[in-house]
């Protein structure tokens, strides 16, 4: 699906918009199950988390919060499919 692969570009190269661009990304699929809704949600907040991360300038855990983020996008794939 080509959503995954504009939300992996997302976690690569941050941005302010890291959040409102991911929900966009993902609206279409957060009402088709209750397990794939939770999945999108917890993407969502390590989303936030990088975002924040991102803006407070804290390098240290960019790598940390994209590698969550990363995992929880597997998550959103596989219980997509």
């Amino acid at each position: 699906m080509d959503c995954f692969k504009k939300l992996e570009a997302l976690i690569d190269a941050g941005g302010a918009n890291l959040v409102a661009e991911s929900r966009l990304l993902l609206g279409q699929l957060k009402g088709t199950s209750q397990e794939l809704a939770g999945a999108v949600d917890e993407f969502l907040l390590d989303m936030m988390t990088l975002e924040f991360l991102l803006g407070a300038e804290r390098e240290a855990f960019h790598n940390s919060a994209r590698r969550l983020a990363r995992m929880r996008l597997t998550m959103v794939k596989l219980l997509s499919t």
